[in-house]
């Protein structure tokens, strides 16, 4: 969440940014501010009648060793009704924090300087485009007929088993899944990216730390009798792992990287563009995430985005990479890149990874920080990325690679796969 020093700083400017996501911050910046006078307020009295309490402790005690009993007495009554009084006063600085608080948590990050300004993905900008667009006969099939086709992904027999979106993938499919998995976990690992292999179900307030809760509920999977949610993105236990955590500055970077299923409900989704992999309610990922010093951030987003580009450049396909405009971003983002792929079959982009800097707004959430070499402790700035999402990546891979003689598997996952063709 934003921090109540920058609001404080400088309110108009929160504002501003905030309309860049289409966020009008006016009315709940000012409640902010007015609810901070009052806290502060009410800070002072309870510190004026702690430090009245002290007083009346000290002079009850000089009281019984002068013998004066009644004056004890006495200042024993102020002290009971001082301290009914207080109790009143800390309920209310406390519920006035909390008031606080839920104000701060529903209010979006502010986009940095670099974002476009724009209402939806028309208004995104494309900042970079590599690779070559293959030319396919007219009959090409979409990927969803060439898994039926060649019997490596069973779209019925996930209905059958759970509902719609939650496809089995089969033989060679099973194995090209397993290849992608391993080949991003390798790339990753080469670029100094630790692995770890986290839980795929996490608490609320491990939700709440990355900024799912309390924005994307409708989309998460809850399970409700032990108030845990299936994971979005491994980017939530992941980054949690620093959550309360004071890292000395020496540490700084952490690089971490982590295969896991995805969970989301999509709810309203439907048409065309969902059909096959476009779209699913459990699907593979492997996640990359940074935690930085400010000054440091966004040199690592270049890198972040640089590995996403090597992987789609190393499995030879169509990409361009796109500046999301104010309207388009996350909730909890300052700044985002998509990664889109080429589906040569659907002639159409297909969004594969999204790379965000969400500089200080999740580690405030975390209390995610660092000690710097003087001593003093700073809150850290968390990126993440896909690296990458592999339904699209695999669609786009059937769609892009198809000859009459079956699917050419790319050379740089044959050592994984163990063939070099889906026939």
């Amino acid at each position: 969440m934003l921090t109540l020093q920058a609001i404080k700083e400088n309110p108009e400017y929160i504002i501003e940014r905030l309309a860049v996501k289409h966020f009008d911050g006016r009315a709940v910046i000012t409640e902010i501010l007015e609810l901070d006078k009052e806290r502060r307020s009410l800070q002072q009295r309870c510190d004026s009648d702690a430090s009245q309490l002290k007083k009346l402790a000290a002079s009850i005690a000089m009281h019984m060793k002068a013998g004066e009993r009644d004056k004890a007495e006495a200042a024993k009554a102020e002290v009971a009704n001082l301290k009914q009084a207080t109790k009143g006063l800390q309920d209310l600085l406390e519920q006035t924090q909390e008031k606080m608080t839920t104000l701060l948590l529903n209010i979006p990050n502010t986009p940095c300087e670099a974002v476009p300004l724009g209402k939806t993905a028309e208004d995104n900008v494309v900042e970079k485009t590599g690779g070559v667009i293959p030319e396919l006969p007219a009959d090409a099939l979409p990927h969803w007929e060439l898994a039926r086709k060649y019997n490596i992904i069973d779209w019925e027999l996930g209905v059958k088993v759970t509902g719609a979106g939650f496809p089995f993938y089969i033989g060679k499919g099973a194995r090209l899944q397993r290849a992608l998995q391993q080949f991003f976990l390798d790339e990753a690992w080469k670029a100094g990216y630790i692995e770890v292999e986290p839980p795929f179900v996490v608490n609320e307030a491990s939700g709440y730390g990355t900024g799912q809760l309390p924005d994307k509920e409708g989309q998460m999977y809850h399970v409700g009798l032990d108030d845990l949610y299936l994971i979005p993105t491994a980017e939530v236990p992941v980054t949690n792992i620093y959550r309360d955590v004071i890292i000395p500055q020496a540490e700084l970077p952490k690089k971490n990287c982590a295969y896991s299923p995805c969970w989301r409900r999509e709810a309203g989704s439907y048409g065309k563009d969902v059909r096959g992999l476009n779209r699913l309610h459990q699907f593979d990922k492997v996640e990359i995430v940074r935690i930085e010093r400010p000054e440091d951030s966004y040199a690592a987003l270049e890198e972040m985005k640089d590995h996403v580009q090597g992987l789609l450049e190393k499995l030879g396909l169509p990409w361009h990479i796109l500046r999301l405009c104010g309207g388009d971003m996350s909730f909890t983002s300052a700044i985002t890149f998509d990664f889109e792929v080429f589906s040569a079959a659907q002639k159409r982009w297909l969004e594969v990874s999204s790379v965000s800097n969400f500089e200080s707004y999740q580690a405030n959430r975390l209390k995610c920080r660092y000690r710097d070499a003087d001593k003093k402790i700073h809150l850290c700035h968390t990126l993440n990325g896909s690296a990458l999402a592999l339904p699209r990546i695999v669609a786009a891979l059937l769609e892009n690679n198809q000859t009459p003689q079956g699917i050419v598997i790319p050379e740089c996952l044959r050592p994984y796969t163990g063939f070099d063709i889906i026939d």
